[in-house]
């Protein structure tokens, strides 16, 4: 077998094995958005066939037996807030880890990669004591800061790299011209690193989306629950008795945002991640 015949059989046993893990990954997405448009009684018979037609009340049941509706409302508030809170807090810190070297910047630098694998579950009763404490629980801010807070770590990692990426020769054109760092921040290194930035706000978005440990225990007002919350509430309220339509198209609702957040976004995302693991 010649070198030129083996390279092919490689890349299409690599394609096939490529295609059936996609098969894999995207079988159980499709098969909810089908089972959403199917009766009780399609699911109940039938849970593997197609639907026989499109049950439109599903999904109309899903928003009123639940209200779903409101917790939509408070997940696009939430994820809206915390991602702006964290945009805030996060370009500057990652530009002067990236750029600047002072005394702690390598300790501050190593806790953040430290703090990355720490998850709110493990910090969640101190959490809780520490936001009771501050007046703040059952609040939609709050929980946007604490959200927004717990993706410091890993979001400035990523930014930090893309940042390190940047030609320093920019900045210092620009500083010839006379531009502080603030300036610099905001028109030079903002613009070239929106790859980056756009990586970042899409990963926590995705996160904020789907966050369900924190909202269950920090907001206490059925009011103010987020959409992941509402779905258990709409599997709790049915008890035995399941709407499996309406659930399922509940579980369509929920992923329909972080998919087309993915697919607008994913050249960015896949570009910034490249780029974030760059070192000095």
């Amino acid at each position: 077998m010649s070198g030129a015949a083996g390279r092919f059989i490689t890349r299409n046993l690599i394609r096939l094995f490529l295609i059936a893990v996609s098969v894999v990954m995207l079988y159980p997405f499709i098969w909810n958005i089908l089972a959403s448009f199917k009766t009780n009684n399609e699911f109940l018979t039938r849970p593997s066939a197609l639907p026989s037609g499109i049950a439109w009340d599903n999904f109309v049941r899903a928003f009123t037996k639940a209200k779903m509706a409101d917790y939509f409302l408070n997940s696009i508030f939430v994820v809206a807030l915390s991602a702006v809170i964290l945009l805030l807090f996060v370009i500057p810190i990652s530009y002067a880890l990236a750029r600047y070297r002072f005394p702690g910047s390598k300790i501050i630098s190593n806790l953040y990669m430290i703090c990355i694998f720490i998850q709110a579950t493990y910090i969640m009763i101190p959490l809780y004591l520490q936001m009771n404490n501050l007046k703040m629980l059952d609040n939609l801010g709050a929980i946007s800061l604490v959200y927004a807070v717990m993706q410091f770590p890993f979001s400035i990692f990523v930014l930090s790299g893309f940042i390190r990426a940047v030609p320093r020769d920019y900045e210092e054109a620009a500083r010839i011209d006379g531009c502080g760092n603030f300036a610099m921040l905001y028109k030079i290194i903002v613009p070239l690193a929106t790859p980056g930035i756009a990586t970042v706000t899409m990963l926590a978005a995705m996160g904020f989306w789907n966050e369900y440990p924190l909202a269950l225990v920090l907001l206490q007002t059925p009011e103010k629950k987020t959409l992941p919350i509402g779905l258990a509430n709409l599997f709790q309220v049915q008890k035995y008795a399941t709407d499996w339509g309406a659930l399922f198209a509940a579980l369509t609702i929920i992923l329909i945002p972080t998919v087309a957040i993915y697919l607008v976004g994913q050249k960015s995302l896949l570009k910034g991640i490249g780029a974030g693991g760059i070192k000095e």
